[in-house]
């Protein structure tokens, strides 16, 4: 696909996302004041990443440390106003590089994690927004505590480490309708006081709009299906 193709279809996808989300707060009853879309970039190349961000976009996100540090430093070199979130599970041996490269953490779910990243940001001098990822559906396979350990895990956070957390984030069992767990995740976020739900994604983003979302985090609406590894696409960018 060419660069200009590439850009149109960006283009048009992004602007039809944007249009539905706001669509969707309008319909919902009580939506978040405001809902921001989280562009999913992960394994997209520099090329598909430029083409978002010449349509305006500037929040993204990405599932990996390592990955994020080949593409975004030279992005950023040439695009101003980006806005990073992490959005995948993190090892605490990467805390360090995180606090440094994103602006927002959305998968702090242990408290070895938390430790880390509470040193990580008093070395560092600053702190990325930090969610904590709650398994709603308790899957083994998945990260994140469960509905029943997410009041202590946010006292732990905000009182014995004093680490601000700005709020939780869900990924639902992708066999299950997700209304429900967009639900709960946003009454366990009330009755902690926390104002912030990262859920909802391509297939169901609507859906959590209409419990709350304030960020959704989307990407194959945008960028398309995504590429192996291997095929990860660069481009020339501007000088």
């Amino acid at each position: 696909m060419s660069p200009q193709a590439i850009l149109h279809d960006s283009k048009t996808a992004l602007a039809a996302i944007l249009s539905r989300i706001e669509a969707a707060r309008k319909a919902a009853l009580a939506p978040a004041p405001k809902t921001s879309l989280i562009a999913v970039s992960k394994t997209h190349g520099e090329a598909e990443i430029a083409a978002v961000l010449d349509a305006g976009q500037r929040i993204f996100g990405e599932n990996r440390v390592q990955e994020a540090k080949a593409k975004w430093p030279a992005l950023r070199e040439h695009y101003a106003g980006i806005e990073l979130h992490l959005i995948g599970p993190l090892q605490t041996n990467k805390a360090r590089e995180a606090v440094e490269l994103f602006d927002a953490i959305h998968s702090v779910d242990r408290p070895k994690l938390a430790e880390a990243l509470k040193q990580e940001c008093e070395r560092a001098g600053r702190t990325p927004l930090l969610f904590i990822q709650v398994n709603t559906g308790e899957e083994p396979q998945k990260a994140g505590v469960t509905p029943g350990q997410a009041a202590a895990f946010v006292e732990y956070c905000r009182e014995t480490l004093r680490l601000p957390i700005g709020g939780l984030m869900c990924i639902p069992p992708a066999d299950e309708p997700p209304a429900p767990h967009f639900a709960l995740l946003a009454k366990i976020a009330k009755a902690n006081g926390l104002s912030l739900l990262s859920m909802g994604m391509s297939a169901d983003f609507e859906s959590a709009i209409r419990f709350g979302a304030t960020h959704v985090r989307v990407g194959s609406a945008i960028f398309g299906e995504r590429p192996p590894p291997a095929a990860l696409s660069r481009v020339d960018l501007p000088a």
